[in-house]
């Protein structure tokens, strides 16, 4: 899908629709926005709503911002940290290794919802990394070891789930997952390993949990006081 920045909103996804009779904005379920328009409407229309709409566009975001409070300092993942610097520069966000820099100028703050947006952008690519570099080999190891198999895996970020199996096999890992501790990581993939052989919650099903995760009642009543939200 055809992307355009723009220098206060950050990514801006086309969607081209033939139902669509007008441009219309709206909140994507990952924070950012998401543009519709008929086949053949020209994209600088898109262009010029924001323009024209930048007021109402950022109560539409600060009305759907996910409630999350960042700090400097915070730890990010595994391995990434948030770095807050003031600047008299313009508000710029980077990141360099492990760590995600925020440039800060006064006229911003850590609660404005284009400033929570565009952090969240970063910490999203920076969770995505470690989930990559971490999750399928962990995954591989859990399913050879319980002697069990899929087909694939996926990431994803806007689900509500932590993750999901599907009747094929394929196994689908919310990259939220990389903000649990290992213990309880490890017990989303066995759940979605023993969802290979039994495709509901059965006693069988939770009986193949227990093999992978003896403390599997403890680490079930944990997870539900995370959030997988990003």
């Amino acid at each position: 899908m055809p992307i355009i920045n723009d220098e206060e909103f950050g990514k801006i996804t086309i969607r081209r629709s033939a139902k669509a009779s007008q441009v219309r904005l709206r909140v994507a379920p990952d924070g950012t926005l998401r543009a519709s328009l008929p086949l053949y409407a020209p994209t600088f229309l898109v262009k010029r709503l924001v323009k024209t709409n930048r007021q109402e566009l950022r109560q539409l975001l600060r009305q759907a911002t996910p409630q999350v409070t960042y700090q400097n300092g915070m730890q990010i993942g595994k391995s990434h940290s948030l770095l807050v610097t003031p600047t008299s520069g313009a508000f710029k966000i980077s990141t360099h290794g492990q760590h995600i820099t925020v440039a800060l100028p006064e006229s911003r703050s850590l609660s404005d919802p284009v400033v929570i947006r565009q952090i969240r952008d970063a910490v999203i690519a920076a969770l995505r990394v470690e989930a990559k570099s971490y999750l399928p080999k962990r995954l591989a190891f859990l399913a050879n070891k319980l002697d069990m198999h899929y087909d694939q895996v996926r990431f994803s970020h806007a689900s509500g789930r932590w993750g999901s199996c599907s009747s094929r096999g394929t196994i689908s890992l919310n990259i939220a997952l990389m903000k649990l501790p290992f213990e309880l990581i490890d017990y989303v993939i066995i759940h979605e390993l023993a969802h290979t052989r039994q495709m509901n919650h059965s006693q069988d099903f939770w009986q193949l949990v227990a093999i992978g995760d003896p403390n599997y009642k403890a680490h079930r009543r944990a997870l539900k006081s995370e959030t997988p939200t990003i």
